[in-house]
């Protein structure tokens, strides 16, 4: 499975160097990719329908806890296939719509790794890889959604949909290492089996918290779903590829793998109804008052998510299977709307509602598809969205005499939004007299407008032929979701119950809705005077506020000047070191460990006193210069008169050489510049700064003279320094082999800051840049 979830990778990589044969009509071919592993994935249908599950390993930082580990089971196989099933189609349909876009490679390189980044989350047998994964699919989508970038509104939108599911994702990798660490482990078929003790574990509402901001954030639940109707500037082919089918189902995906692990419970339960069922109401009111072919699919979508994420909530067998079916069902229909609206969009030039009518004479092949997709949305009987709505109350009448009604109103709600959002979508701008401004438009290649047909036909198949679909996808999906046998039988026909007869007043009533709710600019204007109290601008505010407080830190914390650099650093470090010696206890000096101080060791200290005060007072460079060469060789012979000579000759050598360079360099510059009065209380901060410095490391210099000795860590270094390294100067060891990388850094550094001093040597500005 490894090479298959890569095969996306590679073939972006190749689009690099090879992207210019693909701008052409060749674009076509790509589609071979989705449909190759399309192929794959339902070579495993009959072995997986019979509840087998296929697992990989490779090793990969074993060391960590992270392997690359896959499982193709029920539920990952759902999404494979629709992952890959409609790529194939939006492979096809992007080859027609963006013929001769200069970047058309480029874009389907995003689309490979997008791909590639959706197979890795749903197949992921490693929390740890799975959020790898995930946080590729929000970097992908990002250039996707971005795709446009010559657009200002693109670029935002693409900034806003990556700043909040970066944000979500970020909360997501907490919520992972906090699993792994209750578990003792991140693989997933293990963590089902410790479920009890990770619910049992007082940190479990923390986590819950985490993977739901993860989840809800790529989902798009209220309150973080604004980013996804203004990730619509998007081209049609990614809306409809991540904004109906992929993308936004990874966070509804990633609440039904951990259903098992994390579900169960009051907490998880209430949440997600809670949070579903807000969502769903929220966006399936907003969808009847947009004009925007898109805006009315996005806030539909929303609605959908909320859906889900309801009735994976509410946990029963029943709402298990109703959300196992209406995942492949919202796919189907939503996927063939998005790409009628881009068709529409394509060849009129529009996706206004209020200027679209009577398409169906000129686009009749493209408004069947619309038709057939409104219909599945509205559940209409033989579709499979008919059997999707009719679990969905299913569900919600065998959740508990106290529940039941409540839950259901709260789902026929939502529905009948859905349903005339669904015939504002796919049969509104083809019913009607045709305006003379489109009587010339035209229909596009069949490349364009089969792909919608396909998914809308496929819908009516799957509807009429629901045992296949319910025998080797939904059983063995709701199977990994209960850990336990389920048996059921997706049926056309329940006979006449409560069901169906809340699904035709679902029909009825949102037919109703679409019939009196006229498409009109006023209603989006009315909505515009709440704008203040949305979610949105809180997070609008927010950035705002943000991005003040990190100019105003960049300006104080990154001045450009290399004396606030130090002074801060060296501040810092004082913090620290006062914190850690007043958490150790009261210092106490034992004299009579303290070897008297000899003569000569008193006039060095005289003499390094003296070089000291010259350094600091003298308003000559080279005076400081030389000043600081006497400091340094005074540590020299500090080191001496303590049996260190290697460092004595180390710190000579340095000096020495330090000092030629500094004379050097600094021999005809002008002297220091004379601090006026006014700047005398920087001179008292930097030698209070510097005492308290000094007087730190003497006192903790003192208490580690108190800390027995531990000879561990130098024993080893003497015991193997022959042995592993082959030499017999352990301290040239410790720095080349057990401190390689360290010093191959410092190097590194070195070589840079050498490169940059080069750099301004020998830079030659022009006037103008030097004024």
């Amino acid at each position: 499975m490894l090479l298959i979830i890569l095969l996306g990778l590679i073939t972006s990589c190749l689009l690099v160097p090879l992207g210019k044969y693909f701008r052409s009509g060749r674009s076509v071919f790509l589609s071979l990719l989705p449909a190759g592993l399309f192929a794959y994935f339902a070579s495993h249908l009959s072995h997986i329908g019979a509840g087998n599950i296929i697992y990989e390993s490779n090793k990969w930082v074993p060391s960590l806890g992270i392997n690359l580990d896959f499982r193709l089971d029920g539920l990952s196989l759902l999404f494979s296939l629709l992952i890959t099933g409609i790529g194939t189609l939006i492979f096809i349909y992007a080859s027609s719509y963006l013929k001769g876009h200069q970047y058309l490679d480029r874009f389907y390189g995003y689309l490979c790794l997008f791909m590639s980044a959706m197979l890795g989350v749903v197949l992921s047998d490693n929390i740890l890889l799975l959020f790898t994964f995930w946080e590729l699919t929000s970097i992908s989508s990002f250039f996707l959604i971005g795709f446009n970038n010559d657009s200002t509104v693109s670029r935002k939108s693409a900034l806003t949909a990556l700043g909040v599911t970066g944000l979500g994702g970020f909360f997501l990798l907490a919520g992972m290492i906090m699993i792994g660490e209750i578990a003792g482990t991140y693989t997933i078929r293990e963590l089902v089996t410790s479920t009890a003790i990770i619910r049992e574990h007082q940190l479990y509402p923390v986590v819950l918290g985490l993977v739901f901001m993860g989840a809800f954030t790529k989902s798009a639940q209220f309150p973080f779903h604004f980013w996804l109707p203004g990730a619509m500037k998007a081209p049609t082919p990614v809306s409809a590829y991540l904004h109906s089918a992929t993308m936004v189902k990874a966070g509804i995906f990633l609440l039904a793998r951990f259903t098992p692990i994390l579900g169960g419970t009051p907490e998880w339960s209430y949440t997600l109804m809670i949070v579903g069922g807000i969502t769903m109401l929220y966006a399936g009111v907003h969808s009847l008052f947009r004009t925007d072919l898109k805006g009315v699919l996005a806030y539909s979508t929303i609605a959908v998510l909320g859906v889900l994420t309801f009735l994976i909530g509410l946990g029963t067998k029943e709402a298990l299977i109703a959300a196992s079916t209406f995942i492949i069902a919202h796919a189907l229909y939503k996927a063939s709307l998005f790409l009628v609206t881009g068709i529409i969009d394509h060849q009129t030039g529009t996706r206004e509602l209020t200027q679209l009518s009577g398409l169906r004479k000129v686009l009749f092949p493209v408004f069947i598809a619309g038709t057939l997709a409104a219909l599945s949305s509205a559940g209409l009987p033989l579709s499979f969205g008919f059997i999707g709505k009719d679990l969905i109350y299913e569900a919600t009448l065998a959740a508990g005499p106290q529940l039941a009604v409540l839950l259901t109103i709260v789902a026929v709600s939502a529905n009948i939004g859905l349903v005339a959002a669904g015939f504002m979508a796919g049969i509104k701008p083809f019913i009607g007299n045709l305006p003379a401004q489109l009587e010339k438009v035209k229909m596009p290649s069949a490349a364009i407008w089969l792909p919608p047909l396909v998914l809308g036909i496929l819908g009516f198949v799957l509807g009429s032929l629901p045992g296949i679909v319910g025998d080797y996808i939904i059983s063995p999906t709701v199977q990994v979701l209960s850990v336990e046998a389920v048996e059921f039988k997706l049926k056309i026909w329940h006979g006449f119950n409560t069901v169906l007869l809340l699904s035709a007043t679902t029909i009825i009533a949102g037919t109703i809705v679409y019939f009196f709710n006229k498409p009109a600019i006023s209603k989006t204007v009315f909505l515009e005077r709440f704008n203040r109290y949305t979610p949105h601008y809180f997070f609008e505010m927010s950035w705002g506020a943000f991005k003040r407080f990190s100019s105003w830190y960049t300006d104080f914390m990154h001045n450009g000047y290399l004396r606030s650099y130090l002074i801060r650093i060296i501040v810092f470090a004082e913090i620290l070191l006062v914190y850690e010696l007043i958490r150790g206890g009261p210092i106490h000096i034992d004299y009579s460990k303290l070897i008297p101080i000899s003569i000569h060791e008193g006039v060095n200290v005289l003499i390094l006193l003296g070089a000291l005060y010259l350094t600091v007072t003298t308003t000559s460079r080279l005076t400081a210069v030389v000043g600081t060469s006497i400091i340094g060789y005074a540590i020299c012979l500090m080191f001496v008169f303590y049996s260190a000579p290697d460092l004595a000759i180390t710190q000579f050598t340095i000096d020495t050489l330090t000092v030629v360079l500094f004379v050097f360099v600094l021999f005809n510059l002008p002297s220091f510049l004379v601090i006026p009065n006014s700047n005398k209380s920087i001179i008292v901060r930097d030698g209070l700064v510097a005492g308290s410095f000094g007087i730190i490391l003497s006192l903790t210099a003192i208490k580690v003279l108190q800390v027995p000795t531990e000879k561990g860590i130098s024993e080893f270094y003497g015991e193997f320094a022959y042995s592993l390294a082959r030499g017999k100067n352990v301290v040239n060891i410790v720095l080349v082999d057990f401190r390689g990388f360290d010093t191959m850094f410092e190097i590194v550094v070195l070589s840079i800051s050498a490169l940059g001093v080069y750099s301004l040597i020998k830079l030659k500005l022009k006037t103008s840049e030097k004024e």
